[in-house]
């Protein structure tokens, strides 16, 4: 791998990372709700979860994926249960009280539980890692590395990321005092987490 073909991998990875999805939407609703930077800090839970995705791809194990029928049904139903029960959450969130800053430890291990299942349960994430990646990788040189330093520049381009949707879930938060928009956010929020768990079950390998 040469720095042309690096060059050419940040642009085309960050568009990867910036798009719209269930785990950078949960980033927007969890810096509405706790503030910037714990919810920077909870996409560690997402960091966690992409790390083994990479390594399962650069050990080849990711194949089971493509080659399992139950594998990759057992992903992709427990996924799709994950994200209807969050979305079952935003709809019946109380918001009757304006959320206030809360940093506390317990939260913010919730939290990154909360980014790490969303992002483990999702095999497109999987997919991703197996189809995109490898097209980067030089095949005569050493691929364990060259999948060290692309994994690396993801995992850094995905916090940036991050911490890009937490600004945007920041900024909303001061029209979290009107509880006709905090209602209407959650409740927006849970028919995409919704809709992208009807996806997922419709989703063949």
């Amino acid at each position: 791998m040469n720095w042309t073909t690096l060059l050419l991998f940040i642009p085309a990875c960050f568009a990867l990372n910036l798009a719209p999805g269930p785990n950078n939407l949960l980033s927007v609703s969890l810096a509405s709700r706790y503030g910037f930077l714990p919810a920077c800090w909870a996409g560690v839970g997402r960091l966690a979860a992409f790390v083994m995705m990479i390594a399962l791809t650069a050990v080849g194990l990711a194949v089971v994926l493509q080659t399992s029928v139950m594998a990759f049904y057992i992903i992709k139903i427990g996924g799709a249960l994950y994200l209807f029960y969050m979305a079952w959450q935003l709809w019946h969130a109380d918001t009757s009280v304006a959320p206030a800053i809360d940093s506390h430890t317990h939260s913010l291990w919730r939290m990154m539980r909360q980014e790490f299942w969303l992002a483990a349960g999702n095999p497109k994430a999987m997919l991703i890692f197996t189809a995109f990646l490898p097209q980067f990788i030089d095949t005569s040189a050493s691929s364990g590395l060259q999948f060290l330093i692309l994994g690396s520049v993801f995992l850094l381009l995905e916090w940036l990321a991050i911490a890009v949707y937490a600004y945007v879930g920041a900024y909303l938060r001061r029209r979290f005092t009107e509880i006709r928009f905090r209602r209407r956010f959650n409740r927006g929020c849970a028919a995409v987490l919704g809709g992208a768990g009807v996806g997922l079950l419709l989703m063949r390998r």
